[in-house]
């Protein structure tokens, strides 16, 4: 079979959305107070205990920054060139990102094969898959995300395949769930230091809350 098969993901209906909090005084780059509010100390494992989870930058890193995004928010696409920013600069970041198809069919369809690329790659060939993924404008659907994974080199018939095995359903569940229990209303989300933070406050305020990581655990010292 050559075509990837929906399945809705009926947990992302779970519920209104929270009202916006703000537990820490967070400011993005333009000035405004991002939202935020503390979560379980255990998330962080948990986030980790995810099966479509994939960590990058340093395994060994000191500070451990989350974050769940969906591949047709226009937010994730300026998050994800900022992450590679601070890859880059920041030797001892240690990034996990998390699928979290929630914006529709599209999204679903193209989840599906993102978490393909992680079962059947490395966590470089995931990156560089998503990092393809956002270098590109417009929806980002199935035929899309396969076209993007066959130029990397990964088999059609293969990712269909596991794309539409059971497992990923579930795994794609799994994550909604979670997310759902954190409280993130929005892409992306990010979760650090037992907090998460909802939306994307841009670069430099995510440099200034893992410095704060760094100096004394929290976000915001």
């Amino acid at each position: 079979m050559n075509r990837l098969v929906c399945v809705l993901l009926l947990a992302c209906l779970a519920g209104p959305a929270a009202a916006q909090q703000a537990a820490y005084p967070i400011k993005a780059d333009d000035g405004t107070i991002v939202a935020n509010h503390r979560v379980p100390a255990a998330a962080g494992d948990e986030v980790e205990g995810l099966p479509g989870a994939v960590i990058l930058g340093n395994p060994q890193g000191d500070v451990t920054l989350a974050e769940f995004y969906d591949l047709n928010c226009p937010y994730c696409r300026k998050a994800s060139a900022d992450m590679a920013a601070l890859l880059k600069e920041d030797a001892k970041l240690r990034l996990v990102l998390v699928p979290f198809p929630v914006l529709g069919i599209p999204s679903i369809l193209a989840g599906r094969v993102e978490l393909a690329v992680a079962r059947l790659g490395t966590p470089e060939q995931f990156w560089q898959f998503h990092r393809r993924i956002f270098s590109g404008r417009g929806v980002v659907d199935g035929e899309r995300a396969l076209a993007v994974a066959r130029d990397l080199g990964f088999a059609n018939e293969k990712l269909v395949a596991v794309a539409n095995d059971n497992a990923v359903t579930e795994t794609m569940k799994a994550h909604v769930r979670l997310g759902n229990t954190l409280g993130l209303q929005a892409t992306p989300a990010y979760v650090v230091a037992g907090v998460a933070i909802v939306g994307h406050p841009g670069r430099k305020a995510l440099q200034a809350i893992v410095a704060s990581v760094r100096r004394c655990r929290h976000v915001v010292c």
